[in-house]
């Protein structure tokens, strides 16, 4: 791992979602060194399914030998990061360094992914990223070594990118364009660059995309905290670069990347945005033993919303195994309505099962619609899907063996809850 050099001791760092996940650690990083944090984050109570509050990070960024101020910021609300600039101005008389790393994901396609989803990823990704940005600037101009950092892909522009999920890239590219503007307006002024890993990262939002196998095939948020760290001790000649953690820490000297492996020789997740051909990953993945959840974006969650329809997809997922695949042979696809609306699917046909949100991987035996809530009553054990089709409140396309099959599998899924 990259060593400590105490060389931002005294930096006061504004970092975007950082009471968890690559935001904490790049914090907590930077506090190694002794430096002062603003924790700009949503999270002041604690959330049933997510660690970490801005109080518990600050008491870590403290424990770490930092300074640390938190502060209740939605990214997407002016005042409350103009407060947030302020308290920091205030508090520690400066911002020498901002990292735009809270983000918002929902990996479904265009007719899919409601409005307020994108309206979601839009404010959290783009927009905040620009607001942030736009009310540091003034204090960064004033540091000795300014820079921004942008937690975002490089710009590719491979269409395999975009059509499986156009508002994810549309928002996350944004804040890519962001990097690639600003650093050129404010160069000689400040350093304005992006970071993306090379593999999958694991974090809360990663569990809840591939369920808890896909621990094995990430990497530690240690490695995005080292490289960021390599980036700040950057002169601001060096900006406008779409940075690859493993890239940076190669430059760095590091070669031993074992030690940022959650299992360490266990074949990696590449990570979005990165390589011409997806599929071809895929194929060499499983070739060496690893299981690639995404499977080109075909398994999906909201990461920033999970609710109840998620929660229930977590436990399936959980659960499945060879014997329920061999009873059942079908893939359904949810067409849900409601409060809680949108496309789930359940493969119980192929390999070991998946389940998750969006598209099945392969072409639905069975086409289920109904209402959200309806759903969960089903799952739940609260509606039989003959009571529930008898009624009404279940439409059923295709083979109608296999949804009758369902009220099987589920007494068995049940059993093993």
């Amino acid at each position: 791992m990259l060593q400590n050099t105490g060389k931002l001791a005294g930096c006061t760092f504004f970092i975007t979602g950082a009471s968890r996940g690559i935001g904490k650690a790049i914090a907590l990083k930077a506090a190694r060194d002794g430096a002062n944090v603003v924790i700009a984050a949503k999270t002041a109570d604690p959330h049933p399914k997510l660690p970490g509050t801005i109080y518990t990070a600050a008491a870590e960024i403290e424990a770490a030998g930092g300074r640390a101020l938190p502060c209740i910021v939605d990214v997407r609300d002016e005042k409350q990061i103009n407060d947030a600039v302020e308290q920091a101005i205030e508090k520690f008389g400066g911002i020498d360094i901002l990292v735009n790393n809270a983000s918002a994901i929902n990996l479904t396609g265009t007719v899919d992914t409601p409005m307020k989803k994108v309206d979601l990823m839009l404010g959290i990704n783009l927009r905040g990223t620009y607001l942030t940005s736009r009310l540091c600037i003034p204090h960064l101009l004033k540091s000795k070594n300014p820079h921004i950092l942008n937690l975002s892909p490089p710009l590719n522009l491979n269409p395999i990118w975009f059509k499986n999920h156009t508002a994810y890239t549309i928002a996350k590219y944004g804040m890519s364009m962001c990097v690639l503007g600003m650093a050129e307006e404010f160069k000689g002024s400040i350093a304005v660059n992006a970071l993306w890993p090379k593999t999958a990262i694991q974090t809360a939002a990663m569990d809840m995309l591939g369920g808890a196998e896909v621990g094995k095939q990430c990497r530690k948020v240690e490695i995005m905290a080292d490289a960021a760290y390599a980036i700040f001790n950057k002169p601001t000649s060096f900006t406008g670069q779409f940075a690859i953690d493993e890239d940076i820490l190669k430059k760095e000297g590091i070669k031993d990347f074992d030690v940022y492996a959650v299992e360490p020789g266990h074949p990696l997740l590449p990570d979005f945005f990165l390589d011409e051909q997806p599929e071809e990953l895929v194929k060499q993945m499983e070739e060496h033993g690893a299981t690639p959840v995404f499977k080109s974006g075909k398994t999906r969650a909201d990461s920033a919303t999970p609710g109840p329809i998620a929660d229930t997809f977590n436990i399936i997922r959980g659960v499945l195994n060879p014997e329920i695949v061999k009873s059942t042979q079908g893939v359904y696809r949810f067409d849900l309505s409601g409060e809680h609306a949108g496309v789930w699917y359940l493969d119980l046909k192929n390999d070991a099962g998946s389940a998750g949100s969006g598209e099945p991987p392969a072409k639905a035996d069975v086409v289920m619609t109904m209402d959200s809530a309806d759903f969960i009553k089903m799952f739940s054990g609260k509606l039989k899907p003959t009571m529930a089709f008898m009624s009404g409140k279940l439409k059923i396309k295709g083979d109608m063996g296999l949804a009758i099959k369902m009220e099987k599998m589920m007494a068995m899924m049940k059993s093993k809850l």
